[in-house]
């Protein structure tokens, strides 16, 4: 039984991970700055989203794998 909740918990992990992987870079609020021989990137937003994402998660790990 516990093998098979860490299991599924593993899998919404990794969907998760593979959807937000897929939308960094793209969203509105991170900084661009480019200049001729310069680019600065700071994922602002994406950040943001990654660490509620980690919070969510080991919350989620907390309460159920007690």
């Amino acid at each position: 039984m516990e093998f098979g909740r860490i299991l599924i918990f593993a899998g919404i992990i990794l969907i998760l991970a593979g959807l937000f992987i897929s939308m960094v870079g793209r969203l509105p609020g991170d900084i661009v700055i480019k200049r001729e021989n310069f680019v600065f990137y700071f994922p602002i937003t994406s950040s943001i989203l990654l660490s509620l994402l980690f919070s969510l998660l080991f919350y989620l790990f907390h309460r159920f794998f007690r």
